[in-house]
């Protein structure tokens, strides 16, 4: 199963998210971000970072998780690439994420990702497979 696809949409980038469970959906939509952003194959994992996020639902949830992400990379300068979700409910998670701090002579952003919509955000549950469509604003 893929982790991802990208979908067309104008003048943004959207993903569709894959995972086996509610667990993987949010790890894969961190993956993503951070594979939209740069090459993660020149990321390490040198730092850890604890993560919790709350919401009023889970579309609200996973846009708060990948917003506190994006966060980070904005202001902290960093990058992840591995994501371990230790608990999560319909209206709270708690991670640890690794990573690294960008370095211009290490790491290449490709993509500019302004911030985490709520625009056409889902999150359905098909066959004991989850599904989430999230759009970027760039």
């Amino acid at each position: 199963m893929n982790k991802y696809i990208l979908i067309d949409h104008t003048a943004d980038i959207g993903i569709d998210v894959f995972g086996a469970s509610l667990q993987e959906l949010f790890v894969n939509a961190a993956f993503a971000l951070f594979d939209i952003i740069t090459d993660l194959s020149k990321t390490e994992d040198k730092i850890a970072y604890k993560i919790s996020v709350s919401g009023i639902d889970r579309e609200q949830l996973l846009v708060s998780w990948l917003s506190e992400l994006l966060y980070l990379h904005d202001v902290k300068n960093l990058l992840f690439k591995d994501f371990c979700i230790e608990g999560i409910t319909d209206n709270q998670l708690n991670a640890t994420v690794w990573g690294e701090a960008f370095r211009e002579d290490k790491h290449v952003i490709k993509t500019e990702i302004k911030a985490v919509t709520y625009h056409c955000l889902s999150i359905i549950q098909e066959d004991h497979h989850w599904k989430a469509r999230v759009i970027f604003d760039i």
